[in-house]
């Protein structure tokens, strides 16, 4: 592998199963079957979502499954003693069940790690604890939330991608070996509840097609740049208009001691201890329950050389700088010097509710020395506005959930804009740097592995230019980390560095991978934006209608009508 690579996954090309699955969950729906005598279980459904009795029989388990990506993986679950317990919901029964399984490769993977020194093995107990928190909210929120709970499914599928490829660093034994086991199988069975979830909701929506809902109608002036996404609150909203002097914060951060702290990570760690209260409970999608409080820490200008890390328990954090090229944080972390993908992030945020504003989050690993992150976010509804996040090779680490990054500086080498998230970008200046010789620039490696994760990348009113020094290095805008990826580009500038080709072929990936995945343009702009000389990939769509570029729009791809309105975040809904 070269040593801008990165570990790849491998799926089975999934069937066309949307349209029948839907009509197998209906059909489930209105009819009662006899419970197995054999289980002895009378128990009959009542949830509502798919009415059969408890434990279906073979029979349907068969039918169910046979249209999923993982028919094994998904008889195994629906047969499994939590299926019985489930009162005949398939997808309440396959999700129970993968909480188990991901409890017990959680034990494990925290069992590995206590005696062992940083690594892979505690990047995985991490991801397991996460993961075991976003299958429970899917549980509980399929029904009132199904678009958030398609966002936690997928986040958790995600989770065991990134977990597997930290433990091929790790040095072969039987118990990283069992654990690497454990998590493949892991990963089939969160693939089977997100299969019967989207099934589900698409039986209930009589929709046979597509994975993203319907946008909810905009506010007044929500089609115009100057309105925020409404999953924010206005308490947020005020907070991203307001100048960083006008805020009052929980605590200041200045290197001269005029603040409450010297450090971002003392101020952290002070603001965690405040407010934790008893009993508050950690949720890996939506919250901690009882502490949701926004929590505003004010960093002054200066440099800091630290590496910042929010844990998912911590939500609703708020940094707030005095602006790009004023307040600096920076690192030296990479894969060169023995650090794992996600601990050579600069600034880590894994908690929802994440925001950043007015920063310069950077990593000065140096472009010789491999995946050295800048920034890492992977809670659910977080917003980067108005930073600036540079590096070289993995600069922006998107892992997971929903994104929205407005009116920032984001630049690098390879594969610089990366994850599986639902991520829009817009008003961003996208800037290409200088790599290695030898190495590729490319702006995206978007991760979606599974047909039903409701991810992709969506670029909207950008710049992609290039640094002074890349001299004749072409630019690409992507290239299929995993099969599924899927990036728009729309309404964007490209100076001439953009390749004619605009899109990258992965150097291992299945050739297959280029008939499934989704690389679109629309209406973009300047000399890099001519598509006469693109890739002619199955997957590629050089011009995209104006309905298919809606479904890569704030609305539709990270339902940000319902979430970014009150964090003040200024936005464009639609196109």
């Amino acid at each position: 592998m070269e040593t801008f690579g990165r570990a790849r996954s491998r799926v089975p090309p999934a069937a066309p199963w949307y349209g029948a699955m839907a009509m197998v969950l209906l059909a489930l729906a209105s009819t009662v079957v006899a419970a197995d005598a054999r289980k002895g279980d009378e128990t009959t459904a009542s949830t509502g979502k798919v009415a059969v009795a408890s434990p279906p029989t073979r029979r349907n388990v068969t039918l169910i499954c046979q249209s999923v990506p993982y028919p094994g993986a998904c008889e195994t679950a629906l047969s499994s003693a939590e299926a019985r317990l489930a009162a005949g919901d398939p997808f309440t029964g396959s999700t129970q069940f993968a909480v188990s399984r991901a409890t017990s490769a959680r034990a494990l993977a925290r069992n590995l790690s206590a005696s062992a020194p940083p690594s892979g093995l505690r990047d995985c107990a991490e991801l397991l604890d996460i993961t075991v928190s976003q299958l429970r909210d899917a549980l509980a929120q399929s029904a009132a939330d199904a678009e958030g709970a398609t966002t936690w499914l997928s986040a958790a599928l995600t989770n065991q991608d990134t977990c597997n490829d930290s433990l091929a660093a790790v040095p072969a034994s039987p118990g990283r070996d069992a654990l690497r086991r454990q998590v493949g199988a892991l990963a089939r069975f969160i693939s089977t509840s997100l299969a019967l979830h989207v099934g589900n909701v698409k039986g209930r929506s009589g929709s046979g097609s597509g994975d993203i809902p319907p946008a909810p109608a905009p506010s007044p002036g929500g089609g115009s740049a100057t309105t925020f996404p409404s999953w924010l609150s206005e308490h947020d909203r005020r907070l991203l208009e307001s100048p960083a002097t006008n805020i009052t914060p929980d605590a200041v951060v200045a290197q001269g001691g005029s603040g409450t702290h010297r450090s971002i990570g003392e101020a952290i760690a002070a603001v965690r201890r405040a407010a934790s209260p008893a009993g508050a409970k950690a949720r890996g999608g939506r919250g901690v329950v009882g502490a949701s409080r926004r929590k505003v820490i004010y960093v002054k200008a200066g440099r800091y050389v630290e590496r910042v890390s929010l844990t998912y328990q911590e939500e609703n954090v708020m940094l707030v700088g005095d602006g790009k090229g004023k307040t600096i944080l920076d690192s030296y972390n990479s894969a060169a010097g023995g650090y794992t993908i996600l601990t050579s992030a600069t600034l880590a945020s894994r908690g929802a509710g994440f925001i950043v504003k007015g920063m310069s989050i950077l990593n000065s690993a140096g472009p010789d020395k491999g995946q050295a992150v800048a920034l890492l976010v992977m809670g659910d509804r977080s917003v980067v506005y108005q930073c600036e996040i540079k590096a070289f090779q993995d600069t922006l680490f998107t892992h997971s959930n929903r994104h929205f990054y407005a009116d920032d500086d984001i630049a690098g080498t390879v594969d610089f804009i990366f994850g599986n998230s639902a991520a829009v970008f817009q008003g961003c200046n996208i800037q290409a740097r200088a790599p290695v010789p030898g190495q590729p620039d490319v702006v995206t490696a978007h991760g979606r592995d599974d047909p039903n994760q409701n991810t992709g990348f969506s670029f909207h009113m950008c710049r992609i230019t290039a640094a002074p020094d890349l001299g004749r290095t072409p630019v690409y805008l992507g290239r299929p980390w995993r099969k599924y990826a899927r990036v728009a580009v729309m309404k964007t500038f490209m100076e001439a560095s953009v390749s004619p080709a605009g899109w990258l072929e992965w150097s291992e990936s299945d050739p297959s991978a280029l008939n499934t995945l989704y690389y679109g343009e629309y209406g973009n702009s300047g000399p890099g934006a001519a598509t006469n000389g693109r890739v002619k990939w199955r997957g590629v769509h050089r011009s995209m209608s104006a309905a298919e570029a809606m479904e890569f729009t704030v609305g539709r791809l990270i339902s940000g009508d319902s979430w970014l309105g009150g964090t003040g975040v200024r936005y464009t809904s639609g196109l």
